[in-house]
């Protein structure tokens, strides 16, 4: 899909560099979130040796862990679990904030995903009480 393809929609700047801040305090890759653009990617294919065999996590990452990482994803605005016709999947999938970062991220060519220690401080703090920010 090309950018102007998709709505547009205006984030506040907090809710972008929240986003942004808990991409880089998260397991996954680049490549997770391009995936998640294309098709629907399973819980499955991101735990365990999976995850790292298809390029998606940085290390072995248990079912759990996954899973929290995603629900905190969700909560983000970054990603939405997929639906069938039987109701929710295992399955996720970026959202239109989701899109626009990757855009972002894409244009600039190398993207460094690594986390400082107050990234990861302010992703904890955030995790932890939930702020809107």
């Amino acid at each position: 899909m090309s950018p102007s393809s998709h709505p547009i929609i205006s984030y506040p700047n907090r809710t972008i560099l929240r986003a942004e801040r808990a991409v880089r305090c998260a397991p996954f890759h680049l490549q997770t979130y391009e995936a998640m653009v294309q098709s629907s990617v399973s819980l499955q294919a991101l735990s365990g040796r999976a995850g790292v065999e298809n390029g998606y996590t940085k290390w072995p990452i248990t079912e759990l862990i996954a899973d929290v990482e995603l629900m905190w994803m969700i909560e983000v605005g970054l990603l939405r679990r997929e639906v069938d016709g039987q109701g929710l999947t295992d399955s996720f999938r970026v959202t239109p904030l989701g899109r626009l970062l990757i855009d972002r991220w894409q244009g600039r060519g190398r993207v460094d995903f690594k986390a400082t220690w107050r990234d990861r401080l302010y992703n904890s703090l955030t995790r932890w009480i939930r702020l809107p920010f």
